[in-house]
């Protein structure tokens, strides 16, 4: 099988997570996606990051129905920081015969110099760069596979910033995602 994986912080989960899901599986032949919310990214200091709980149900609610998307909650349960590395390394041991695609934005390819064990990494995926607008596919190292998807110009940041200054973000995320960080009251 070709598994996809997509880890981040879905915070909160949005339009342009699941376009970039969509694409990849189908572009790149994928069986699954696997979305894989960190409990607590290792680049971010957690001040504006909701619950895990909360981004995971999020996650859940997003993807319900279409048969090819799954969540994991792996680094959640792992919980503290979550690593790459060590979120491969489950999941190759999950899926020894597969081959996993791990799916980034082209946002993250200026940090991955920064990333824990890289060159483990790259021994275990097929790295997959989606482009992003504002952030073009440049200086790319050879084992990243580029992807072009459609350009959706949405962030978890901007989606918090419309919550946060009482601004509509309802068409940003999926109607249940959008019921549900109401209901929760997230990021006010």
């Amino acid at each position: 099988m070709k598994i996809g994986i997509l880890g981040g912080t879905f915070n909160p989960v949005h339009i342009g997570h699941l376009i970039l899901a969509e694409e990849a599986r189908e572009k790149l032949g994928l069986d699954k996606v696997i979305f894989v919310p960190a409990f607590l990214p290792p680049h971010k200091d957690g001040s504006d990051v909701a619950v895990a709980k909360h981004r995971f149900s999020m996650v859940k609610l997003a993807i319900k129905g279409n048969k090819y998307f799954v969540a994991s909650d792996i680094e959640i349960k792992r919980d503290g920081r979550s690593y790459t590395i060590d979120t491969m390394k489950e999941f190759k041991k999950k899926f020894p015969r597969d081959d996993l695609y791990f799916i980034i934005g082209s946002d993250l390819l200026k940090y991955l110099d920064e990333w824990k064990d890289l060159n483990e990494i790259i021994k275990m995926v097929r790295f997959v760069a989606a482009t992003r607008p504002g952030y073009p596919l440049e200086k790319i190292p050879a084992y990243i596979t580029t992807l072009p998807i459609r350009a959706v110009d949405v962030s978890a940041f901007e989606v918090r910033e419309c919550i946060r200054d009482d601004k509509s973000f309802r068409y940003l995320v999926p109607e249940a995602v959008f019921n549900y960080i109401k209901r929760q009251g997230l990021y006010q």
